[in-house]
């Protein structure tokens, strides 16, 4: 199968190697200058996509997407699937998708959840919008790219699965971290506080497969310093993007905006930018009640 795939950053560029080394022929572009064992390389997005049965995007926000949707979609062959991997508003998405549908294209949203990691491993979990046609085009190179597929729905589902799992992964990450902050100041062992929760009510991924404490649990950003994994500024864009969903669709989610508030606080004002959202930890620790 002949795939162009647009946005060869951390996530895109493993997920594009992946399809390469499965022996489909897979054309890039990306506006930084990079090469992807497999991949040759187009000269523009419109290029890349030209002659394409899928292409795939991985992009930074919505604005970007739509900009490069408008610019792809008249290149594209008609029958061919756009296939969105990037996490966007839910409305961006829907726009994209109601494009390419009007313009003869199938369109699928399909955000990730498994981070570089599961992007090099060829384990990532897709949450897909769209229709059932354009759903079982874009299944295989799911299989290639990924463990598991879900088809939560019509266009904008995939998006709204990634933002509420997010929105759940942030505030929890939160209460995580918390807990061992006050467990510590409590005069609490660790290692018994995981050995105790992690088998306990308060199991959660946060605490039994990311734990935020270093030496405690299975391997973590924790034990390299904090370095991401899944950087904070990444929760808070997820955390903005389930804020504003919320907002859209008049639904309350005050610990939601809670941990929007706490992340914006973390990443913008102290020394967040670039770590792991893991390292809340070392950020309660440092702080009393009074503060």
């Amino acid at each position: 199968m002949k795939i162009g795939f647009i946005g060869l950053g951390n996530m895109g560029a493993p997920m594009a190697a992946n399809l390469a080394a499965a022996g489909h022929e897979v054309v890039g572009f990306d506006m930084a200058d990079v090469t992807v064992n497999g991949v040759s390389m187009a000269a523009s997005a419109a290029e890349c996509a030209s002659g394409a049965e899928v292409v795939i995007t991985m992009l930074p926000n919505g604005d970007i997407l739509r900009s490069v949707a408008a610019d792809i979609i008249p290149a594209m062959t008609k029958g061919a699937a756009l296939v969105d991997c990037s996490t966007v508003d839910v409305d961006s998405a829907r726009a994209v998708a109601a494009d390419a549908e009007a313009a003869g294209l199938l369109a699928v949203d399909a955000p990730v959840s498994g981070g570089v990691g599961g992007a090099s491993a060829g384990t990532l979990t897709f949450m897909a919008g769209g229709s059932t046609p354009a759903f079982a085009k874009a299944a295989p190179l799911f299989d290639i790219m990924g463990q598991k597929a879900v088809h939560c729905g019509d266009a904008g589902a995939g998006q709204a699965a990634k933002i509420c799992n997010n929105m759940i992964l942030g505030v929890t990450m939160i209460a995580t971290c918390e807990a061992f902050a006050l467990a510590d100041k409590l005069g609490l062992d660790r290692q018994k506080m995981f050995d105790v929760v992690s088998t306990s009510s308060g199991y959660s991924w946060s605490m039994n497969a990311y734990c935020p404490a270093p030496g405690v649990g299975p391997q973590s950003p924790a034990d390299n310093d904090y370095k991401p994994g899944f950087a904070a500024d990444l929760m808070l864009k997820d955390l903005r993007l389930s804020q504003q969903a919320a907002e859209s669709a008049d639904a309350d989610t005050p610990m939601g905006q809670l941990a929007q508030t706490l992340y914006a606080q973390f990443v913008e004002n102290e020394d967040g930018k670039g770590r792991d959202f893991s390292a809340m930890l070392p950020r309660f620790e440092k702080r009393g009640r009074a503060e």
